[in-house]
């Protein structure tokens, strides 16, 4: 018998902005039950923390719109704003905890707002940067005060690739906030050496503080540019399209001139093929599918008659006459479909229109009028004051009549408590419509995407066993909000094959400039010439040239030269001659790994949160099934035999 159930295990996965909890595994895993801001509101007693801002509530207004007199008699009333982010604390920054005591409130809370029962064990997920410090000094904190039987702490990296049905080896992305994880797992191993943890200036932020960078000029905060990047309207173009009115051409760029000149595909991997077909042309024909494939007439032969088979046929006359009936008539109906075309409002793809709008909630606004403690009619006109101007369609109109008489059936009843009108629920902040040019495609132009590829190559490279390397590009698993921007995953994918890939088809751009004595090279990397030997087997002398081809040695060794190097001369390949084997540098294929189709809430949802799903799956196994078997948790014997650093033996 299992020492636990399904519903009794509760999960708590720690962010830098937002804390994922649930009590209990469904029989379908779902995703988080509970989402918490990952803050925290000092209250009046020290190392006390308060989940929401405490605001004293304002005297009830008399008939005449002025406030009550406070009695001296009277205690003071006060409210949690919800809403408001002023003044909070946030006890962990770029993964790593920074405020012990506000995280262990943020801890508190989360488990009292869920109300677990006595026997519950609790499972949390770790954040990569964790110490084992960190790992201790949370250990003593949860057995001291919340005395679970059993607990255990699970990095997020082996959590995300757990949600990934018959995976052993992968190479996690964790985009974050403020920062990007990078981590290669081969046989359910992390390879701590080579792990990019933490890796600045690569996370949600990054995007945010490039749109701040590009459209301060034009009076936009960094509230607006947070969420101009959360609207659809902010968009990373793939690689080839340009920006609207650049007057640029959205011919494809060729990242692979090897590919190029031997297959016509402008890029290694799928897709990059140059062809008639991925352009949108037909092929000629004839046969199915093809321009001249009998079922449609040709447009550039139109007008053409086929003189033979009317002299034969004797009735050249009625042919003519009918062919002319013919084509008056699809001229009239032609001239009659441009003018429908005409009068239909063209509707633009979002990559094709150079200025578009979104709504702006200015929630700093709010938090100003709610200090001021105005009134619900003041806090109403000052709303009205910030919305005016800004057309509303007829479903805007009918949501402000509703909200309108719903706020003064709630004023009514509760006071003078801070409202909101004009279409939006009580306490919400004003919003208003806001334009933007081109520079809402220009949120990845900071280089982001770039440093994220460049970790991702130092974290595969750095794996020792070479014949993982393959499968780990292709097993990258991307995870987190900050990924969540449109196109980001075609754009570091692009980022990947543009510097790092060599496809087998390169082989051709080297033969034409190989010697003559050395066969054709393989795409395996078999037939690569040794840069210790020269033309006849023997040694390599020093000297301005060489027998080995230069472009062929580049393209196999350029990740193992130091930053800012040149293409060694012959002095650098005698030196480099052990540093390359094969291709574990440079891979052959990068995918991205894909859940299984069998969560039907997740791929409503989104996977960007898949570290929560394989928590799910992780309790699953180690509290029910495995059931301490493998020592996978830590029990509360353990820890008073052992104590806080016990939890080191129990990890998996």
């Amino acid at each position: 018998m299992p020492l636990f159930k399904d519903d009794q295990i509760l999960i708590i996965a720690p962010g830098s902005q937002t804390t994922l909890a649930q009590l209990g595994i469904p029989e379908s895993l779902t995703p988080a039950q509970l989402r918490v801001r990952s803050r925290m509101f000092a209250s009046g007693t020290a190392d006390k923390w308060e989940p929401f801002k405490v605001r004293p509530k304002e005297s009830t207004a008399n008939g005449d719109g002025a406030k009550d007199e406070p009695r001296p008699d009277k205690e003071p009333e006060f409210y949690e704003d919800q809403d408001t982010e002023a003044g909070a604390v946030w006890p962990m920054k770029e993964g790593r905890i920074v405020n012990w005591s506000c995280f262990f409130g943020l801890l508190e809370y989360v488990y009292n707002r869920l109300g677990p029962g006595f026997h519950t064990p609790i499972f949390l997920v770790g954040q990569p940067c964790w110490t084992v410090k960190d790992h201790q000094h949370i250990t003593q904190y949860v057995f001291e005060k919340f005395r679970p039987p059993a607990f255990s702490i699970v990095d997020s990296a082996l959590c995300s690739m757990w949600a990934h049905k018959d995976l052993t080896n992968a190479c996690v992305v964790d985009i974050g906030f403020e920062k990007a994880d990078i981590t290669a797992i081969t046989d359910f191993c992390i390879h701590i050496a080579s792990r990019q943890i933490a890796v600045p200036n690569c996370g949600g932020d990054a995007f945010t503080q490039r749109l701040y960078q590009l459209l301060a000029a034009k009076k936009f905060t960094r509230d607006m540019c947070e969420q101009l990047k959360k609207n659809a309207i902010c968009e990373i173009l793939p690689p080839g399209v340009p920006v609207p009115g650049s007057g640029e051409e959205g011919a494809e760029q060729v990242t692979n001139p090897a590919a190029a000149a031997s297959t016509g595909a402008t890029g290694s991997g799928p897709g990059h093929r140059n062809t008639a077909a991925a352009l949108g042309q037909a092929p000629l024909g004839p046969g199915l599918g093809t321009e001249n494939d009998g079922t449609k007439e040709n447009e550039d032969n139109e007008g053409v008659l086929d003189i033979a088979n009317i002299v034969a046929s004797g009735n050249y006359k009625e042919l003519i006459a009918k062919k002319d009936a013919e084509k008056a008539a699809k001229s009239k109906a032609g001239k009659g479909a441009d003018a429908a075309a005409a009068a239909k409002p063209s509707r633009m793809r979002n990559a094709e229109r150079e200025h578009a709008t979104f709504m702006y909630s200015d929630n700093a606004l709010l938090d100003a009028l709610k200090d001021k403690n105005l009134s619900s009619q003041q806090m109403a006109d000052a709303h009205a004051a910030v919305d005016e101007g800004r057309k509303q369609t007829a479903s805007e109109k009918q949501a402000t009549m509703e909200a309108s008489g719903a706020t003064s059936q709630a004023v009514a009843a509760n006071g003078n408590a801070p409202t909101a009108v004009s279409g939006l629920r009580p306490g919400a902040a004003p919003s208003r419509e806001i334009e933007v040019g081109t520079e809402r495609f220009l949120a990845a132009s900071g280089g982001a995407i770039d440093r994220i590829a460049d970790a991702i190559q130092r974290a595969i490279s750095g794996v020792e066993d070479v014949a993982k390397r393959g499968e780990l590009w292709d097993n990258l698993v991307v995870v987190g909000n900050g990924a969540k921007i449109r196109g980001f995953r075609d754009a570091l994918m692009a980022a990947i094959h543009s510097r790092y890939i060599i496809s087998p088809s390169s082989a051709t751009i080297f033969t034409s400039e190989l010697p003559s004595n050395l066969t054709t090279p393989m795409g395996t990397g078999a037939q690569t010439p040794q840069p210790q030997l020269g033309p006849h087997g023997g040694p390599l002398m020093p000297g301005p040239s060489s027998n080995v081809n230069p472009l062929l040695l580049a393209a196999t060794t350029q990740h193992l030269q130091p930053p800012g190097s040149q293409t060694p001369g012959a002095h650098g390949i005698h030196q480099q001659q052990n540093l390359h084997s094969s291709h574990g540098q440079t891979p052959t294929s990068v995918r991205y790994t894909k859940v299984g189709e069998y969560f039907p809430e997740w791929k409503d949802a989104g996977f960007d949160e898949a570290f929560f799903l394989g928590a799910q799956v992780a309790c699953r196994v180690i509290f029910v099934v495995d059931a301490g078997q493998n020592k996978c948790f830590m029990t509360r014997s353990d820890y008073n035999e052992l104590g806080p650093a016990g939890i080191s033996e129990f990890a998996l």
